[in-house]
């Protein structure tokens, strides 16, 4: 069966398009545990490994935005792939090349070559991309009041690898130990073998493609009216400013985070926290980042996606305000302002995703996606170097209070979108 046989099966058949659907979200699931583990080992010792090999603090900040670089990158790459082959080329090159990436840096530390660290960190960064790209694959099927939801189920599925990756950081240490390598490298091994997983995953079950069966049908549909309306959404105001707001939200929420994710375990380590103490922290953040996924799909497609954006905006600002006032070797209130982290992170994507989605067409949604998931991922990098920079020159607080600031700016941007939507 050719392709066009095979993409009209799918268009003739509502049942058979129902059946890709959760087809789709389970490969997706399966794919997102495998990226999750991947993406946790940056996360959780990359700035640790910069600090140990550089041996300063100042340029701690530097791993986090080189992967979050290398995943506009990337982020740019899947999602013109992805447009032009569909998602399943797309997400699993991303993925492997994240894979490749992990395997430099443990080459790197293994030789203690700083140059060949930053060019791995930079390519490991695809995974970054590629996980947060996968989102956008359970929605080319959903209808329009189940978008959010579905793309909470690809996201609630890169729990179980982000929680088990930081908490992992101590046997994988002990492991490359014995190998020989650094212990910090160890999470990186974990990384590799996770990314590649991923990509073959999505290689050999995700058929057929679910952006192009989506395409597809909507070309059937918009011939069978004789009028393509889904393109006067695209060229119409508020879809551009759909696609403004729902950027915006998202950049501003991956910079609060990013920055003071990326501080949290060089603080910790600074003030005398075990290394598994601060693989506990990151645990619990990047659990909150994922855990919360379906309550917050169902949320944002229930009560709204402005809603929950300025929900968004309340709980970044708690976050920040917490890890600033917390006590030094206070677990409890570094966990809790973590938490918010994670949490806050989890509304602005989710609510963010949904409003960017809703905004685009499947003529042109996977490149819109690729190129405002390249912004966010600049934005992270913006995070992570001036995060460093920041605590090195004034503390930990002061970075945590201009987050919490930072965060605050959701709601005028919010307030900007309303008030243009009811002029249209």
């Amino acid at each position: 069966m050719n392709r066009t046989t095979e993409l009209k099966s799918y268009v003739d058949s509502p049942e058979k398009q129902k059946q890709l659907y959760r087809r789709t979200l389970l490969i997706v699931v399966i794919s997102q545990i495998f990226g999750g583990a991947g993406l946790a080992a940056g996360v959780t010792v990359g700035a640790l490994l910069a600090q140990e090999m550089l041996g300063t603090d100042s340029y701690a900040g530097v791993p986090t935005a080189l992967f979050t670089l290398g995943s506009a990158g990337a982020a740019l790459l899947v999602g013109r792939l992805s447009q032009r082959y569909g998602r399943r080329l797309g997400l699993a090159t991303g993925f492997l090349t994240g894979g490749i990436g992990a395997v430099g840096v443990v080459l790197a530390a293994f030789t203690s070559n700083i140059v060949l660290l930053f060019i791995s960190l930079l390519i490991y960064g695809a995974g970054t991309a590629t996980n947060l790209q996968a989102r956008y694959a359970g929605t080319d099927l959903a209808i329009s009041t189940k978008r959010a939801t579905a793309i909470s189920i690809a996201l609630v599925s890169t729990t179980l690898g982000a929680v088990a990756g930081p908490n992992l950081v101590g046997p994988m240490g002990r492991f490359a130990t014995a190998l020989g390598v650094p212990a910090l490298a160890g999470p990186f091994i974990l990384g590799a073998a996770a990314y590649i997983l991923a990509g073959l995953v999505l290689i050999m079950f995700l058929h057929p493609d679910p952006l192009l069966v989506a395409r597809a049908i909507a070309s059937e549909e918009q011939s069978s009216i004789g009028k393509d309306t889904e393109e006067s959404l695209a060229h119409s105001k508020m879809g551009k400013r759909g696609v403004i707001l729902g950027a915006t939200i998202m950049i501003l929420t991956q910079i609060v985070m990013v920055a003071i994710m990326t501080m949290t375990p060089i603080h910790m380590r600074h003030h005398g926290h075990a290394l598994s103490e601060v693989g506990l922290v990151i645990g619990i953040h990047i659990g909150a980042m994922y855990l919360p996924s379906l309550f917050t799909g169902i949320l944002v497609d229930k009560i709204g996606r402005m809603a929950m954006a300025v929900v968004t905006g309340v709980t970044l600002l708690s976050a920040g305000v917490v890890a600033a006032i917390a006590p030094s070797d206070s677990m409890t209130l570094l966990i809790i302002a973590l938490a918010l982290l994670g949490l806050g992170w989890n509304f602005g994507l989710i609510s963010g995703t949904a409003i960017l989605v809703d905004s685009t067409t499947l003529s042109n949604r996977a490149k819109t996606q690729g190129s405002v998931d390249v912004l966010i991922a600049l934005g992270g990098a913006v995070g992570g170097i001036l995060s460093g920079l920041v605590v090195a020159h004034s503390s930990f607080a002061i970075l945590s209070y201009t987050g919490a600031f930072l965060s605050l700016l959701l709601i005028p941007v919010i307030l900007w979108s309303l008030s243009n939507r009811k002029s249209v």
